[in-house]
C-alpha cells in the first residue's frame, strides 16, 4: 500500500522446496531445502521514479535443511577423521538440519514500483539484496551401532568416544557454513493496477 508519493509498505511470504540426494564421508543423505518465510519491506524511491531502497524485515524465517541419513550394513563411514563401519543387524542411521534465526533484517535495492502510478496499469518490478539470518546452525543425530577399529561393536548411545565424535562432525559443518550470514535475494514480480 502506498504511504507517501515516493514510499510504499509492502508484505509478502515464500514457500519453496527441493530435494536431494548425497553422500558425505561415506554416509548416504536424503536432504530436503524447505524454505518458508514471511516478509514486510519498506519502499523508498528517492528520486520519485523506478529506483527503490528498500529496508525490511524478515518476521518469520523457517528456511531450513533437513535429511535423513543411513549407512548400509558393512558399510564404511567417517565422522570427525575417525572411520566406522556400519553393524550388521542394527546399521547406521541418523538425521541432520540446519536452520537459521526465526527473524532476520533485510535491505533490497531494486528498479519498479509494484504499485503501478502515473496512470499505468502494469508493472515490472526487479530487486536484489539480502536478509541477515546469522550464523547457520547444525545439529546431527545418528543411532545404530558401529563397528572400529581396537573397539567392539555396540550401539553408538554406548560409546562416548562416537558421540564425541558426532558432536565434532557437527561443529565441524558448523565451522564451514558460518559464513553464509547472509542469505542472497533476488525477486521479479508483476503488479497489476485496477
Amino acid at each position: 500500500m502506498p504511504v507517501s508519493s515516493k514510499s510504499n509498505v509492502r508484505a509478502g511470504f515464500n514457500v519453496f522446496d527441493f530435494g536431494h540426494t548425497f553422500n558425505s564421508g561415506g554416509i548416504g543423505y536424503n536432504g530436503t531445502l524447505r524454505m518458508r518465510s514471511v516478509e514486510t519491506h519498506y519502499d523508498w524511491f528517492p528520486w520519485g521514479h523506478s529506483f527503490h531502497l528498500s529496508p525490511g524485515l524478515m518476521v518469520y524465517n523457517g528456511n531450513k535443511v533437513t535429511a535423513n541419513a543411513n549407512v548400509p550394513v558393512g558399510q564404511s563411514f567417517t565422522l570427525n577423521n575417525t572411520d566406522y563401519t556400519s553393524a550388521a543387524g542394527d546399521p547406521v542411521n541418523g538425521n541432520g538440519k540446519l536452520t537459521f534465526n526465526k527473524v532476520a533484517p533485510t535491505f533490497l535495492v531494486g528498479w519498479g514500483n509494484l504499485l503501478p502510478r502515473s496512470g499505468r496499469h502494469i508493472s515490472v518490478p526487479f530487486e536484489f539484496g539480502f536478509a541477515y539470518v546469522g550464523t547457520p546452525q547444525t545439529t546431527l543425530n545418528f543411532g545404530g551401532s558401529v563397528c572400529s577399529s581396537g573397539a567392539p561393536c555396540g550401539t553408538i548411545a554406548s560409546q562416548p568416544a562416537v558421540q564425541t565424535n558426532i558432536l565434532g562432525q557437527q561443529q565441524k559443518i558448523n565451522n564451514d557454513v558460518s559464513p553464509f550470514r547472509f542469505y542472497p535475494i533476488v525477486s521479479i514480480g508483476f503488479g497489476y493496477k485496477f
